[in-house]
């Protein structure tokens, strides 16, 4: 506990610093629910790419050997941009995923495979899945680390600072609340000397 001072002017500091304390919590703990609530919803659209992920994966399985035939797409497909946003939750700025861009080139039909046109257009939705999924991720992580700080400075009002502010204040009040005490006693034995000194001569 910080040094404090039995006086009345240290008394009205401890009870504003109270008031900060209790009108900011509310604020924090509002923050504190904001950020769980969007931290489970990042959450949640992690998991629904990764099935969706997980389903792609699992629809090129019975064609996958197609691929090892030695057909690049490198020349057909490729990302030309990633466009990104930022959008301010709870006070974080977090990235979102505007669009992927590909670059295309319509492969020679006469000369490729039948099944290139899909297996183009599986690699693109599973690099855009995977873009997603990174930007998901890092969402994630942002929210996380806010919520962890907001956290720790719920817990350090509730728990330090208002029990704090409300001692300190308790203690100063019993202090002052003693020396009006003695100033009385002290008053009224001044005044019993002085009747004494009057009654005497």
């Amino acid at each position: 506990m910080a040094k404090f001072k039995n006086t009345k002017n240290e008394l009205k500091a401890q009870r504003d610093s109270l008031r900060r304390y209790e009108r900011y919590l509310p604020t924090l703990q509002l923050k504190k629910q904001q950020l769980q609530l969007e931290v489970r919803q990042v959450e949640h659209r992690l998991d629904e790419c990764r099935r969706r992920e997980e389903q792609l994966l699992a629809g090129l399985s019975s064609w996958v050997a197609l691929f090892g035939d030695g057909t690049d797409f490198a020349g057909w497909i490729a990302i030309q941009r990633i466009e990104r946003d930022e959008t301010n939750v709870a006070g974080v700025n977090i990235p979102v995923l505007r669009e992927v861009v590909f670059e295309r080139h319509v492969p020679d039909l006469f000369t490729t495979s039948p099944w290139v046109d899909d297996g183009i257009e599986c690699l693109a939705e599973l690099a855009k899945l995977r873009i997603e999924l990174l930007v998901l991720e890092e969402q994630k992580a942002l929210l996380v680390d806010e919520l962890r700080t907001t956290n720790q400075r719920v817990n350090l009002f509730e728990r330090v600072k208002i029990p704090e502010c409300k001692d300190v204040i308790r203690r100063v009040r019993i202090y002052l609340g003693d020396m009006q005490v003695l100033d009385v006693g002290r008053g009224k034995i001044a005044k019993q000397k002085t009747l004494e000194r009057e009654t005497a001569t």
